[in-house]
């Protein structure tokens, strides 16, 4: 669960994340992701789903989305890319939008775009079970199971790689026919359960 001490501030969350607040909040849905208009019809375009509300005021709001556990980020100037569903709550001074991720995000069960948020301020990503932060590095590629992959930062390129070989075809391979791999420098968030994808067993 996140507690956001609020002084008149507002925070952007997941529509229906709420779970309990003290003193005085008031709470509106936003179009388009928190962008408006424009956001609202990026949105509708691409297929990348994201409904989101506004809370504002003084006291305390309690966040969670199915007891997932929460993972905080802190952005500044940087850009976050992570899966709408995975996106709990941020900060009104992040901008959030679309990017188009191609059959990297078809693979992960997701679609071709997936969110980025930017800025400067704290986002926070919920993960099934505890993530683990695994650092990228030039000459170090790193390869995530879809299914596992949450969100990253950084100078990053993603690419989708096959791990089936003839051992796979003959039935006789580990089940891990796709992964996604990340080379540049940056850090990606890596969750302890995997979610039913697209590019799962061959």
């Amino acid at each position: 669960m996140l507690a956001v001490d609020m002084t008149g501030d507002a925070v952007k969350a997941k529509n229906g994340s709420m779970v309990a607040y003290t003193g005085q909040i008031a709470f509106k849905k936003l179009s388009g992701g928190g962008d408006g208009l424009r956001g609202m019809v990026t949105r509708r375009l691409t297929g990348e789903q994201m409904v989101v509300m506004e809370a504002k005021g003084q006291g305390t709001c309690y966040f969670a989305d199915a007891a997932t556990e929460i993972n905080l980020v802190r952005l500044n100037g940087e850009t976050l890319y992570v899966e709408s569903d995975n996106l709990l709550c941020t900060e009104a001074t992040l901008h959030t939008g679309t990017s188009f991720t191609g059959l990297n995000g078809i693979s992960s069960g997701n679609g071709l775009f997936t969110t980025k948020v930017e800025g400067h301020g704290w986002a926070a990503v919920t993960s099934k079970g505890p993530a683990i932060i695994l650092r990228v590095s030039q000459g170090m590629p790193l390869r995530v199971d879809p299914g596992a992959y949450v969100a990253h930062t950084g100078n990053l390129n993603r690419s989708l790689k096959s791990g089936a070989g003839w051992t796979t075809l003959m039935g006789e391979g580990g089940g891990e026919a796709v992964q996604v791999e990340f080379a540049g420098d940056g850090l990606v968030y890596v969750q302890p359960s995997e979610k039913l994808t697209v590019g799962g067993d061959v």
